[in-house]
């Protein structure tokens, strides 16, 4: 099976869009056990216009002329209904490099390490490899990402102190299908039995 690799945080963000089933395990080198989980990551792609973003821009002296856009980014228990919690939420703005929009920057209103605005500096291989760099105040982290197909992507982090790797994780993530795209499914299988 194929897949076309998104080249730009852009079209990252777009083919992300929706929701997510993520499945993680986590090794923390200072801790005896491994951690798993599972959530539902949503992924909400925003324009380069919305106020969110703006207000990003605003805050870190951005020029609103060098942003793309942005993503929203929530995280819920898989079995949870309603809206996700804001507390864990963090939205993204996307700064490409005007030269090569296959590298550069985002600004984070929260990081995931520590809750605090953060940079990521990122970069797409040739392969469509996605490596982000981020620089907390006293920690580091990279993550890979990748697409496997449309609709399963793999991601792998590792987050480091001063004094070496403090914890890695893999997370595998499979999009969900929402019930009126069950109900398109459905009808086009529908349509297809009886023409056959």
């Amino acid at each position: 099976m194929s897949v076309t690799p998104p080249m730009t945080m852009m079209d990252f963000f777009r083919k992300s869009e929706g929701i997510w089933f993520s499945q993680r395990a986590v090794h923390n080198f200072a801790a005896v056990a491994d951690e798993s989980g599972e959530s539902n990551l949503i992924v909400q792609v925003l324009d380069r216009q919305d106020p969110s973003v703006l207000e990003i821009a605003s805050k870190e002296g951005i020029d609103p002329a060098s942003v793309a856009g942005g993503a929203k980014f929530s995280w819920q228990g898989n079995l949870k209904d309603g809206e996700p919690n804001p507390n864990y939420a963090a939205i993204l703005v996307d700064v490409p490099n005007p030269d090569n929009p296959r590298y550069g920057k985002f600004f984070r209103n929260q990081g995931y390490v520590e809750g605090i605005p953060v940079v990521g500096i990122y970069s797409f291989a040739e392969d469509g490899v996605l490596t982000i760099d981020t620089e907390y105040e006293k920690n580091q982290g990279q993550e890979r990402c990748w697409f496997v197909t449309d609709d399963f992507r793999v991601r792998v982090s590792t987050v480091k102190l001063m004094n070496g790797v403090n914890l890695m994780a893999y997370c595998s993530e499979r999009r969900c299908i929402l019930p009126s795209q069950l109900d398109e499914m459905i009808e086009k299988n529908r349509q297809r039995a009886l023409t056959t």
